[in-house]
């Protein structure tokens, strides 16, 4: 096993200057194998970059040109929106070179040949990655070239290992490569990257054929990372790198190779993965085998704001299926035996329902992490006050204008028997006619020649008046000269009225726990039910109740969520039926789900009722005449206004927990 050192000499920074570079690369050569050089970044503050000499072309290691060809292309969609491409070759050996020329990159392939049904453009647009069109070209007869058009600003970076080419282009938020800002859908798709999941240094890399364990021996010194590397870690690797997270170009290193890492404090561990999971499972098995031999003891546990019952269900593992017990001798012991969570392969639980408490058998590691399981669980709940105000406004506005008007009396000449009677209606008529007749028949018994007088009796032609609640205010006005009688009456009225209903349930309930609030009456009615004594009376009972129903839930954030459901009922009347009469209930209810700050004060329901009535009542004909046809009608005009309110608060009550003496 190799341990590689974090402070040892990094080889890049302690390269004196560009024309060392060679020198110093040409003396690694033996560690690191056939190593393509790359240029140098012009400016210092550059990323740290790992360099190597030009490929020889003549190394009988290398396969001829032309033997090489590209087996598959796939390009899918990776995480935070990064486009990933894969080329997939006949055999090892391939020369993959790849360069960014300001949104388009190239990949260059000399001695790889391209078949001809791969020779066609692919457009990925719809992937919503960077790569908007990959275009694969042939060059000669045994060459090759991919170039593929990118969208916005992004990073590339690509590695190479066995028979794989893979490169990555991840997106980045900001302005384009000519700094003007990003269209909506590069906004999109480099949105995706906001959260970068690598935070490391940038390094850059060009390794052709060189050993794994070498590559992960500059990591470590370009990142100041302690690392140790297993002995079975072998291999060479190929690939290329710009700029990329050193955590990130860690991951892609161990990725091809088959390898994962392990974090221990500062150290990072790298073995292949089968290794590691070697090295875990033996961990476990060996803590199991110790826990198989540790010694048993007894704990008994208080449990002070929850179930016993539900937290030996939590503690099993079993919360959520039926439970099944045992009674012990004092009849409220419940227990089996368990073997799933918190508790050992040998651990048992049980409760006691009478005292709330947890009666455990198990290895002292276990009981401790029990007790700080119970720490956490068994605290006091936090309530809820919840009040609601269900507010009904009523406004109401009338007005009548009418009138009642008659003539009558009668005519003729008082020496003829014979004589005319008039009024609103037959009946005055004839009185009228009936009582100037016995007048003259009684001027013919005295034998006196005066006119005869006699009773004239009322007869509206129009009755009309305003018939408003609390009485209409009248103008009256009545003529009577011989024996003609004219009654005028006009009568108005208008009334005005508002009224305002509050009701106001208030309840306390523990977080998740349903309450229910309920006032009001039962008005009862009369029914008939068919028996063999023929109908029977039997009294019904109607609900008129005020009640508000709710379940709070305290989120993590300090917010209230209510379920609620409120409901106000009203007597509104009575309706007939052929037995007696039977209540008629005005029902105002609002069920929802809402959330609402700590003490604040929402409007969860409303309703806006408007109404506007206007009435005529007259004679046809008559109260069609000018200005006197207002004597023959009755108009009336109604306006009212109601309108329904329902506001809730709900107010956290902390509830902290009391230290045990």
């Amino acid at each position: 096993m190799t341990v590689t050192n974090a402070k040892r000499l990094r080889l890049v920074r302690a390269l004196p200057s560009r024309a060392g570079v060679a020198g110093f690369v040409a003396g690694m050569l033996a560690a690191f194998g056939s190593v393509q050089a790359a240029p140098l970044p012009a400016a210092q503050a550059a990323p740290a970059v790992a360099q190597a000499a030009p490929v020889n072309s003549l190394d009988p290691g290398r396969r001829l040109p032309g033997t090489i060809s590209v087996a598959d292309i796939d390009f899918n969609r990776g995480d935070g929106g990064a486009a990933r491409l894969t080329i997939r070759f006949t055999g090892p050996g391939a020369l993959v070179d790849m360069q960014d020329r300001g949104g388009t990159l190239i990949i260059e392939m000399p001695n790889v040949g391209l078949p001809g049904n791969m020779q066609q453009p692919l457009d990925v647009a719809d992937f919503a990655t960077p790569v908007e069109r990959i275009a694969p070209y042939a060059i000669g007869v045994s060459g090759s070239r991919l170039v593929m058009d990118v969208l916005g600003t992004y990073k590339p970076s690509a590695y190479q290992t066995g028979n794989e080419y893979v490169l990555e282009v991840v997106p980045h938020t900001g302005s384009d490569a000519s700094g003007s800002p990003l269209t909506r859908r590069q906004r999109a798709v480099a949105g995706l990257n906001d959260a970068p999941k690598y935070t490391g240094r940038p390094v850059t890399f060009n390794f052709q054929d060189v050993p794994v364990r070498t590559v992960l021996q500059i990591i470590a010194e370009e990142t100041d990372a302690n690392l140790v590397a297993s002995d079975s870690v072998t291999g060479n690797l190929t690939l290329r790198l710009d700029a990329v997270p050193w955590d990130q170009a860690l991951d892609i290193v161990l990725r091809a190779r088959g390898l994962d890492k392990r974090r221990d404090g500062n150290v990072l561990w790298v073995a292949p993965q089968k290794e590691l999971a070697d090295y875990e499972l033996a961990v476990n098995q060996a803590r199991i085998a110790v826990e198989n031999s540790s010694e048993m003891i007894t704990a008994y546990l208080p449990v002070s704001y929850a179930s016993a019952d539900d937290v030996k269900l939590l503690l099993t593992g079993e919360a959520g299926q039926n439970r099944q017990g045992s009674g012990g001798s004092s009849g409220n012991i419940a227990g089996t035996m368990v073997q799933r969570g918190l508790l050992s392969m040998r651990g048992t639980i049980s409760a006691d329902q009478r005292t709330n408490t947890l009666i455990i058998h198990d290895i002292p590691e276990r009981i401790e992490d029990i007790k700080k399981f119970l720490t956490i669980i068994d605290r006091p709940v936090d309530q809820v006050v919840i009040e609601a105000r269900i507010v009904v406004a009523n406004e109401s506005f009338a007005r009548e204008l009418g009138a009642r008007f008659g003539i009558s009396g009668a005519s003729g000449d008082p020496g003829d028997r014979s004589s005319v009677g008039f009024g609103g209606n037959l009946e005055a008529s004839q009185a009228n006619a009936e009582s100037r007749a016995d007048a003259i028949n009684s001027l013919e018994d005295t034998d006196t020649d005066r006119s005869p007088p006699f009773d004239v009796t009322r007869g509206l032609m129009t009755n009309l008046p305003s018939t408003l609640a609390g009485g209409s205010g009248t103008l009256a006005l009545s003529i009577l000269n011989a024996g003609h009688l004219l009654d005028v009456e006009l009568s108005a009225m208008q009334t005005e009225g508002r009224g305002e209903i509050v009701s106001n349930p208030r309840i306390v309930t523990s977080n998740q726990k349903e309450a229910i609030i309920k006032q009001g009456d039962q008005i009862g009615y009369l029914t008939t039910t068919g028996g063999q004594q023929g109908n029977l009376p039997s009294v019904q009972f109607k609900d008129a109740i005020l009640q508000m129903k709710v379940t709070p839930t305290i989120t993590a954030d300090g917010r209230v969520f209510l379920n609620m459901d409120v409901q106000k009922d009203d007597l509104s009347g009575f309706v007939q039926t052929g037995v007696g009469q039977v209540p008629q209930i005005a029902t105002r209810q609002v069920t929802t789900s809402v959330l609402v700050d700590d003490g604040q004060t929402v409007v969860i329901g409303g309703v806006y009722e408007f109404r506007d009535q206007s009435d005529l009542s007259k004679v046809p004909f008559l109260a069609d005449l000018p200005v006197i046809g207002n004597l023959f009608k009755k108009r009336g005009n109604t306006k009212s206004k109601a309108e329904l309110l329902i506001m809730v608060t709900p107010r956290v009550i902390r509830v902290s927990q009391r230290a045990h003496d």
